[in-house]
């Protein structure tokens, strides 16, 4: 595994850890200043840390949230630019970790920026 693949993946788990802690302000950190979102289910686009920052508190405030965990399949790192392709999995099950409530798949693209990988973006597709 290469130091930028194992760079992201360790920036992926510490978003899903501020998911489940509710830690909305160790989510900015980890998005790029005009990220962009796609939802899974009506496929809103949120575009820039600010506005994706303001959702998360708004849903960590929710006291019938769920919590949405991330995995990993593959890091795709590019050899001409300081960019990544990541695929994977997603679920978001209530904050008792009981079964899954929803479920797809995502693709995130990745950027080095002053020696941090940042998301730049995040497709999201609810399957189940």
């Amino acid at each position: 595994m290469s130091a930028a693949e194992l760079a992201i993946r360790t920036r992926r788990a510490a978003f899903n850890r501020a998911i489940a802690k509710g830690d909305a302000a160790a989510i900015g950190p980890i998005l790029a200043r005009d990220c962009v979102m796609i939802t899974g289910s009506d496929s809103a686009v949120i575009a820039g840390r600010m506005a994706q920052v303001k959702v998360w508190r708004r849903e960590f405030a929710d006291a019938g949230r769920m919590v949405y965990l991330r995995t990993s399949e593959s890091v795709t790192v590019s050899p001409v630019e300081p960019i990544a392709m990541e695929h994977g999995r997603w679920k978001g099950a209530a904050t008792d970790g009981e079964a899954a409530l929803a479920s797809g798949t995502y693709a995130a693209k990745w950027r080095e920026v002053a020696g941090d990988w940042v998301i730049e973006a995040e497709v999201f597709v609810t399957l189940g």
